[in-house]
């Protein structure tokens, strides 16, 4: 057995994934990927490549590191386990701002660290924008008025959490939740707290463990205008919302 397979099966297992989920997410069958986490054969340098994306350990960590004796909120902080972000740019050496798709969103969580699918992706440019690195992502549902479904955000990339301040808003990128547009409450130690702007929705926690990515708002772009008289789901639910604290007051009063 090699540290490459025991960390394979570790993190598999850790995520509570089987072993067919695992290779369909890296498009081999469950018999080759099987072989992997035995021992009995070694990955190319593509797979390794994507197997190291997939559970967000770098290479080296990966074959050269037991990682089942290093906590793991404690290894994704390690200065050897940086994951790379693929960053487009023009003929000119400018960034450009790519544009993740309403219909692509689950693909992006596997895409997000490949050079080649983020090279794929729609672009724009915002001049005012400058200094940092942008990306586009869609607006879906209605927790985060205005900003309404068909919407984008464009984020900031963050790459340190401890940049993170309480009160700001992110789009979150996590294994188990995907792209969430989200207030960030509280900080904690091991998790983090993230609310909706509209009451409707209870706030809920985020293992760091979980956390791929985080872009700080910078500005957001609408895509349909705004109807001042609209019976939207998100109006119906801020209607009843106001309902309800007049009906607390009458019955305080």
């Amino acid at each position: 057995m090699s540290l490459l397979s025991d960390n394979m099966r570790y993190l598999r297992a850790r995520m509570g994934m089987s072993q067919q989920a695992v290779a369909d997410q890296l498009v081999i069958t469950r018999g080759r990927y099987a072989k992997y986490e035995d021992g009995m054969a070694e990955p190319p340098i593509e797979l390794l490549v994507k197997i190291s994306r997939y559970f967000h350990v770098s290479i080296d960590l990966l074959v050269s590191v037991d990682i089942r004796r290093v906590p793991i909120r404690e290894l994704q902080q390690l200065p050897d386990n940086r994951i790379l972000l693929p960053v487009a740019v023009d003929a000119e050496g400018k960034n450009k701002i790519e544009i993740i798709p309403h219909k692509a969103q689950m693909g992006y969580l596997m895409g997000y660290s490949d050079p080649e699918y983020i090279e794929s992706l729609q672009h724009i440019s915002l001049p005012f924008l400058s200094h940092a690195k942008y990306r586009a992502f869609p607006a879906t549902g209605d927790s985060m008025p205005p900003h309404s479904e068909g919407s984008f955000i464009i984020g900031k990339y963050v790459e340190r959490k401890d940049d993170l301040k309480e009160g700001k808003t992110y789009v979150f990128i996590t294994r188990h939740e995907g792209i969430s547009y989200k207030r960030l409450g509280k900080k904690k130690r091991n998790s983090l707290l993230l609310s909706s702007d509209n009451p409707f929705y209870m706030p809920y926690e985020v293992d760091l463990a979980d956390l791929l990515e985080v872009w700080e708002f910078a500005c957001s772009i609408a895509t349909s205008e705004a109807q001042p008289d609209d019976l939207r789901p998100q109006t119906i639910r801020e209607m009843f919302t106001e309902l309800r604290r007049e009906i607390v007051n009458l019955k305080r009063g």
